[in-house]
């Protein structure tokens, strides 16, 4: 396996600093941000597109440094109803894809994003559980309108450029789990695009990630180290905690008036760092079903502990991929 990390928790420095980090935790890769949420801090994009020396300049900084770029990243929702964050998102995304051709690299991820509930609607709307056909309706209105003609769209693209692309199942978005995962594959005739393995929204769902990567087989194209623990609250609040808050001072902003809230306190789950809900044992097996499809596939880990720093919260996932890595 190819053992990376994602750079979005690496934006407080420079590249190269970025890149002395991943060597020294003994790692290969940096996933690097293309746009959508975060903004392309380590990637020229601009010029990437325009020109082949910022190509080749950049390429360059890579190769001295001894690291790949494991993938570009740009986790947004292209299907968003205001413009501001959709239309902006989906070009990101664009951008991401003929930048990876340029760069030659091999994967780009994102989401699969999520639309209003029906046509002129200005809000997102979530249907995972749709028990009534109300729910159903605007579900399948929401593919069949939206969902699906985009990403007949991004796959003609990727095709274009020899990049597959890459889906993170999570919430709030039209794919979640491998069954949605399945369903755009299958309604799009996509031959481009297939999974971002990221365990940590599956854990919380219920899913056995392991279980999930043999379901898939070949459409696992790319793989995220992110672990979840599931919390002492989750038998008084389950898994569903609406708890969150919004954040007045100093928001996280995520395109138009769109802010991140605050995380539940006492949560039901949290992010955390590999083995802080997950032993040793499972990453060697989750590392283990994803080399049975690819034994070349990049695993990159994603640091969202909020009870670690940036580089103490690296160094523990690091410690526990390798050793996973090292006996599967």
């Amino acid at each position: 396996m190819r053992l990376g990390v994602y750079d979005a928790i690496l934006h407080d420095r420079p590249l190269p600093e970025a890149l002395e980090v991943v060597r020294s935790l003994g790692l290969t890769g940096l996933e690097v941000n293309a746009g959508g949420f975060l903004p392309p801090v380590h990637l020229p994009i601009d010029d990437i597109l325009t020109s082949d020396t910022a190509v080749q300049d950049h390429l360059g900084v890579f190769v001295d440094a001894g690291v790949e770029i494991a993938g570009l990243n740009a986790n947004g929702n292209p299907l968003h109803p205001d413009p501001r964050i959709g239309a902006r998102h989906a070009e990101d995304l664009r951008r991401a894809i003929i930048a990876a051709g340029r760069l030659g690299v091999s994967r780009v991820v994102t989401m699969s994003g999520l639309p209003a509930a029906e046509r002129g609607g200005t809000v997102p709307a979530w249907n995972p559980m749709p028990f009534e056909s109300t729910y159903s309706d605007a579900r399948d209105e929401q593919w069949r309108d939206v969902g699906v003609p985009f990403w007949k769209e991004i796959d003609s693209l990727a095709g274009e450029y020899g990049v597959t692309v890459c889906l993170e199942m999570h919430q709030f978005n039209l794919v979640f789990n491998p069954a949605t995962l399945e369903r755009l594959v299958e309604q799009t005739g996509a031959r481009w695009i297939g999974a971002e393995m990221d365990p940590s929204h599956l854990f919380w769902q219920g899913i056995d990630p392991v279980a999930a990567i043999r379901y898939l087989g070949p459409l696992v194209k790319h793989a995220a180290a992110k672990d979840t623990r599931i919390n002492e609250a989750t038998r008084i609040h389950g898994v569903l905690d609406d708890r969150h808050r919004k954040v007045l001072e100093s928001p996280v902003r995520l395109g138009g008036d769109s802010t991140l809230n605050a995380w539940p306190e006492n949560a039901a789950w949290d992010f955390v760092a590999l083995g802080k809900g997950h032993d040793q044992q499972f990453w060697t097996q989750f590392l283990r079903a994803l080399s049975e499809i690819d034994p070349d596939m990049a695993v990159n880990i994603e640091h969202e502990d909020v009870e670690l720093g940036p580089i103490e919260g690296l160094e523990a996932a690091a410690s526990v991929l390798v050793a996973a890595a090292r006996d599967a």
